[in-house]
């Protein structure tokens, strides 16, 4: 018995052992990635192997473009989309929480969600799309990461280049050109307010750019960005 105490006591300190170098790794590219821009996040591994699965050349649509290279109209319709208090919260948007488990019970379905752009980009740059209690729980921590190590204007500069805008299209120098034949920096209020509604399901707007519920949510967004708060 005591043979099977001492297994189970290193057995546990080994979990605890590879829990914390695990942290470690994601805290040092979280520091890293401060300033380097990130290459391919998990969240693009992960689509590039489901489009290699039927096409084994397949590449993704995704090019690097600073802060300043990006359209202040795409910037205001991603936070008015998506995460109104971005520059005044730390992470979480609890009122946003709040309203989002309301809504959905009312609805009896999960129509609407509260991650900031801060938890949005956490995911995506290491996390995968299951929705578990171990996931979220990692997402808090990587969010809390972000916001302790990074700006707020670095934050959205990572976020806008490397969300997924469509079938292997990835940030918004490629969904513009994809879409609209324009850089990330020549987008107009309304291309931007679409490229925004887009973001919580791309792919389905990419196969259905004509979808009622996009253009009724582009309008929506028009409205709401003169009063989005840029970093």
């Amino acid at each position: 018995m005591k043979t099977f105490g001492l297994w189970v006591k290193r057995a546990v300190l080994g979990v605890i052992a590879l829990f914390v170098l695990y942290q470690l790794w994601l805290f040092g590219h979280v520091l890293w990635w401060a300033n380097a821009n990130p290459g391919m996040t998990h969240f693009m591994e992960i689509r590039l192997a489901e489009l290699r699965q039927k096409k084994p050349d397949a590449e993704l649509k995704q090019q690097w473009v600073s802060f300043e290279r990006i359209s202040p109209n795409l910037k205001r319709a991603i936070i008015a989309s998506e995460d109104a208090r971005f520059v005044d919260h730390e992470g979480f948007d609890w009122d946003g929480m709040q309203k989002a488990m309301e809504k959905n019970q009312q609805k009896g379905r999960i129509v609407a969600g509260g991650s900031t752009i801060s938890q949005q980009l956490a995911k995506n740059l290491f996390l995968s799309p299951a929705k578990t209690p171990w996931r979220k729980a990692e997402e808090a921590a990587i969010t809390l990461m972000l916001e302790n190590l990074w700006s707020k204007r670095r934050i959205l500069e990572v976020y806008l280049n490397v969300i997924e805008w469509g079938d292997g299209v990835f940030g918004a120098e490629a969904a513009a050109r994809h879409y609209y034949g324009v850089s990330a920096a020549q987008l107009s209020p309304e291309q931007a307010a679409r490229l925004a509604g887009m973001v919580p399901n791309p792919r389905f707007y990419d196969r259905n750019r004509g979808a009622p519920g996009l253009a009724k949510k582009t309008g929506i967004i028009l409205t709401r960005m003169p009063s989005a708060e840029l970093p």
